[in-house]
């Protein structure tokens, strides 16, 4: 199965995620983030650099709860215009 290549908006929305649960850890170290949110220290730093652009919902809402931002609010974050539709589907 051949893998279809992120497009460049997927990649700076990976940078921004990752920036945003950078900032959102505060002071708190990256080995005390990852190990409370059950995964490894080299996967949250991955994702904090934009070297995994689109980590796994499941991954999102463990960092999200952990470093106390809802989903909303992340997306809000990464999506400032506002758009409706999440997911990009036409209604």
């Amino acid at each position: 199965m051949v893998r279809v290549p992120l497009t460049a908006d997927e990649l700076r929305r990976g940078r921004a995620l990752g920036a945003l649960l950078r900032q959102a850890r505060g002071t708190r170290t990256l080995l005390d983030v990852a190990g409370a949110a059950g995964i490894s220290p080299e996967t949250l730093r991955k994702i904090e650099t934009g070297r995994i652009p689109t980590p796994s919902f499941t991954t999102v809402a463990l960092l999200a709860s952990e470093v106390g931002m809802s989903l909303d609010e992340i997306w809000a974050e990464l999506d400032p215009a506002g758009r409706s539709d999440p997911l990009g589907e036409a209604s």
